[in-house]
């Protein structure tokens, strides 16, 4: 079994910060990408930020968030984050992550695992 616990959402206000948190555990060879979406009600789901495996990743930002928001991994603790800088009202959402899995060596495919969300509320 694998999982994906996400952590660190809240309510904050506008122009402050929160730093999400995702934390795969389980039966685990090796990560490729990772990422993190999100989920505002009404709305259509959104790809924020992805993070690529490797000693010097690459990223990629939506356009809503480049500036705002980092992401980052920890290689060693199956983890990856989420700086999110300058939130503003629209960042309310659900926030999810994800993860491209390899289960076990030899196993030659990789397979996408997600997290179960966490609320970020952006109010005064």
């Amino acid at each position: 079994q694998v999982q994906l616990v996400e952590s660190g959402g809240g309510l904050v206000q506008p122009g402050g910060s929160l730093r999400l948190s995702c934390v795969a555990s389980g039966s685990i060879y090796t990560i490729n990408a990772m990422g993190w979406y999100r989920q505002a009600p009404g709305n259509e789901g959104e790809l924020l930020a992805t993070i690529s495996a490797g000693g010097s990743p690459h990223t990629n930002y939506a356009d809503s968030v480049k500036g705002r928001f980092i992401i980052s991994r920890d290689n060693a603790k199956n983890t990856v984050y989420l700086q999110m800088n300058s939130l503003k009202p629209e960042d309310t959402a659900v926030y999810y992550c994800n993860a491209d899995i390899l289960r076990r060596a030899g196993a030659g495919v990789y397979y996408e695992y997600w997290g179960q969300g966490t609320q970020v509320t952006v109010s005064s």
